[in-house]
């Protein structure tokens, strides 16, 4: 099915009757949960017209912690998709776009609120930093519930009229077909999409679309020349932000392996900073007036925004949850006095200006008295691997200075070779950056934006009683990896083994 604006306008007000005659106005909420299709869009901003705040539920979510979300958003009511009742989101394929309008028929609207200045700015950015437009058509496979996909994606038709074709699902094997099929100019990946599709056997659809920029966020250095080579993908368009973020930043010109850049020459025109921090604790580092310090080029450093609560450009509005809001503030960081948003993430900046994604903080783990970066390392056993899912962390030995690294690996339909990655490792990585325990499982945990999980996986550490998948120990006596029994398993946690 193909909408035009006039189509979307008749949707969204009769959504807007709709909540008046359930007794919806100003303020309330309302839950959406269902799969990406084009109905969501007319819902959300059907519901916005008379007032009522939509909560986007990741489709994904199941028994408590989707009872959670729906409770600590204060919803009145919710839109169920009956696909979701088996717990699959549907597969059906639909666009939405055409010719922008002068504005929406009807008599349901209401003036649009202050909150919607984030939706203008978040995707007038994506069309000005990488020159979208008018007639490009957008292939969106990702979730709607998500800023990338409804914002950067759907944003792009709603406020600058491009055609967005939106998938209910992310497939690596029909993706280009699909580029084909709909005439795609520009496709959007988030997370570990780009590897996925490099981990696709070669389909002449390929190589025969008319795709020009991918944009995104998350796409690995070591994955990024492979794909744009392979795909012929003229222009990478990375981006590094949140929906609550006021210090998004863009690669503009295909720096490979940047996700931004912030001019040195007038850096007071945007006011960012990446400030130094004790790589151990996380804890930022201040000079002798309480300033907080910036990192020199090369230092990795957590990203933070000024913070200007009369500006739609610096505002943070924060969270539900008071407590998860004060976390993202720091004080005293530009001048004595100020506040400003902490990102939580950590960033390298070189002499020009350019911004590289180092880790999440938390993702950097201590071993041998060296910091271990999992997102380097996941990245580098992943080619190793041909793309494989890896997960990488630090897990506790007992005694033991610092985190062990662990790294669970999607071992496939093949026989897993414990020998032969050894030694592919020994010859990439330094020793200390090396595997200490090894979890072959059928697939690794991802978020509905395709993100490696590892909040389980560390918890269950290396115990082989936690778990049915195969565990193995990198044995330095012996010189190869191990399965962990029960006997080496006590061995390792009383200290009657060396490390």
């Amino acid at each position: 099915q193909v909408w035009t604006f006039r189509e979307l306008a008749g949707r969204c007000n009769a959504v807007s009757h709709w909540a008046r005659a359930q007794g919806w106005g100003q303020g309330d909420v309302v839950a959406l949960y269902l799969g990406s299709r084009p109905l969501l869009v007319a819902l959300w901003m059907g519901l916005a017209q008379v007032g009522v705040e939509a909560a986007l539920i990741n489709y994904n979510l199941r028994c408590d912690s989707l009872l959670h979300c729906v409770g600590v958003s204060g919803a009145k009511g919710m839109v169920f998709g009956v696909e979701l009742a088996e717990g699959d989101p549907g597969e059906d394929l639909g666009h939405a776009g055409g010719t922008m309008s002068p504005g929406w028929p009807g008599n349901a609207s209401v003036s649009p609120r202050k909150s919607w200045r984030k939706f203008y700015r978040i995707a007038a950015f994506g069309f000005h930093s990488f020159g979208l437009r008018h007639d490009d058509i957008i292939y969106n496979s990702l979730p709607l519930y998500h800023s990338a996909g409804n914002i950067m994606g759907v944003g792009q038709c709603l406020l600058h009229g491009l055609t967005v074709v939106v998938k209910a699902k992310f497939s690596a094997s029909s993706f280009w077909d699909d580029c084909v099929k709909y005439n795609c100019t520009v496709i959007q990946y988030i997370g570990e999409i780009c590897r996925y599709l490099l981990a696709q056997p070669e389909r002449p659809s390929e190589k025969s679309h008319c795709v020009r920029i991918a944009m995104g966020n998350g796409l690995r250095p070591a994955v990024w020349e492979e794909f744009t080579q392979r795909f012929r993908i003229r222009q990478v368009a990375e981006f590094y932000g949140a929906t609550e973020c006021n210090c998004s930043i863009s690669n503009v010109d295909g720096k490979v392996g940047a996700c931004g850049f912030h001019s040195q020459i007038f850096p007071s025109m945007y006011p960012i900073k990446l400030l130094r921090m004790n790589e151990d604790t996380m804890e930022l580092v201040r000079d002798k007036n309480g300033l907080c310090i910036g990192c020199q080029p090369g230092e990795p450093g957590l990203l933070a925004g000024y913070i200007d609560q009369s500006d739609p450009l610096r505002r943070f509005d924060g969270y539900v949850d008071r407590r998860a809001t004060n976390k993202k503030i720091v004080n005293d960081v530009f001048t004595l006095g100020d506040a400003a948003y902490l990102s939580g993430d950590v960033l390298v900046m070189d002499e020009l200006g350019y911004m590289f994604f180092r880790d999440r903080s938390g993702d950097t783990y201590r071993w041998r008295g060296e910091n271990v970066s999992t997102t380097e390392v996941e990245a580098t056993l992943s080619g190793l691997l041909g793309h494989a899912d890896v997960a990488v962390y630090g897990v506790l030995l007992p005694g033991v200075e610092g985190k062990a690294g662990m790294a669970a690996i999607a071992e496939g339909e093949g026989r897993f070779d414990c020998d032969a990655f050894l030694g592919a490792v020994r010859k990439a990585l330094p020793s200390y950056a090396h595997p200490l325990f090894l979890r072959l499982m059928p697939k690794v945990d991802t978020t509905g934006t395709f993100k490696i999980q590892k909040t389980r996986l560390q918890r269950e550490g290396y115990n082989p009683l936690h778990t049915a998948d195969r565990i193995f120990f990198l044995n330095s006596h012996l010189g190869r990896y191990e399965a962990v029994t029960e006997e080496l398993y006590r061995a390792i946690t009383e200290g009657r083994l060396r490390l």
